[in-house]
């Protein structure tokens, strides 16, 4: 974290975030089908997840919060889940665990065309306390 003094003398701080999650998968085979992109990317820019053709994107203002989740059931936990009760959205690699991020707007994720748009997206990172914490941590510098 750096800090610089404006006009106003008022320090302002800027942050440079940049964390990279692999997601947790136990099966070499899965790796291949997911492809080297794959994955959570979290810097200044935003937060960026990308689960083989499917991609999410939002800037870090509309991060609301993350908490570690699971273990999972696998019939919804495994692959692109869109959860009907709420339109919560998962990219499941395992039924371990994993971290629920939490959006302020919802965000476009699971169609091309962005009509549906998801409150929340569970990914079964490999270190899902690291993220939430990285994303709680900017939530309350907000």
């Amino acid at each position: 974290m750096t800090a610089a003094e404006p006009a106003t003398g008022e320090p302002a701080v800027v942050v440079h975030y940049r964390l990279h999650a692999d997601f947790a998968v136990p099966h070499p085979s899965l790796r291949r089908l997911l492809g080297t992109r794959s994955g959570l990317e979290l810097d200044a820019a935003g937060l960026r997840v990308r689960f083989g053709p499917w991609l999410v994107e939002t800037p870090l203002d509309n991060l609301a919060g993350a908490e570690v989740t699971g273990p999972f059931r696998a019939v919804r936990a495994l692959g692109v889940r869109l959860s009907l009760a709420d339109r919560g959205l998962t990219f499941g690699t395992t039924t371990e665990r994993g971290v629920c991020l939490r959006f302020r707007e919802p965000v476009p994720g699971i169609e091309p065309w962005g009509r549906i748009r998801h409150p929340a997206l569970t990914v079964t990172v490999a270190e899902p306390e690291l993220v939430a914490e990285a994303v709680d941590r900017i939530v309350a510098g907000s």
